[in-house]
């Protein structure tokens, strides 16, 4: 992995072309749709471990039947957006935009020790996160799934990098992908 990759955070997915005018549908990592509001310019890249993102501006953001759509300047053909299909949407992490305390963008936590909250007993290491139908979900040591809900991630420490958890019994055995 390229040493910019840590520099850098993927907003969405390009996926097909829409419409003629070279507008291209994408689907957003996470749950803030606020996130796209007035994006001037972002960055794409077509595989985020080999090649360095290239900015391009941003023309137009809109949802369409619950689905973003992105404009880019330049590119104003089927064939020109079509190139673009599967490339990531970044941006720099000290571009992301602002949240609010107690939020957490879910990037920030791969690599935190997920600790039981009563015992201390370090249970593993987020290697991951997924939105699922339900919510988010941290993947631990690739091994099981953890839902990042308050009720279970009661202690959040970004600056120890710890998750201190309350797990429910039998929750690991449920969760193994």
């Amino acid at each position: 992995m390229s040493d910019w990759v840590k520099d850098w955070v993927t907003l969405a997915l390009l996926g097909k072309t829409r419409g003629n005018r070279g507008e291209l549908l994408a689907q957003p990592l996470g749950s803030r749709a606020e996130r796209f509001d007035g994006l001037q310019a972002v960055y794409l890249t077509p595989d985020e471990s080999k090649q360095e993102p290239v900015r391009y501006g941003v023309e137009n953001v809109w949802w369409h039947e619950r689905r973003l759509v992105l404009k880019f300047v330049g590119i104003d053909s089927i064939s020109a957006a079509e190139v673009l299909q599967g490339w990531q949407v970044c941006v720099p992490r000290a571009e992301r935009a602002p949240i609010e305390p107690g939020e957490y963008y879910l990037d920030d936590l791969v690599g935190c020790a997920v600790v039981d909250h009563a015992t201390s007993e370090q249970l593993g290491t987020v290697t991951a996160w997924s939105e699922a139908g339900g919510g988010s979900m941290l993947e631990v040591d690739d091994d099981w799934m953890l839902p990042f809900v308050k009720a279970i991630c009661v202690g959040i420490e970004l600056e120890q990098r710890q998750i201190r958890v309350d797990l429910p019994a039998g929750l690991r055995e449920l969760n193994r992908p």
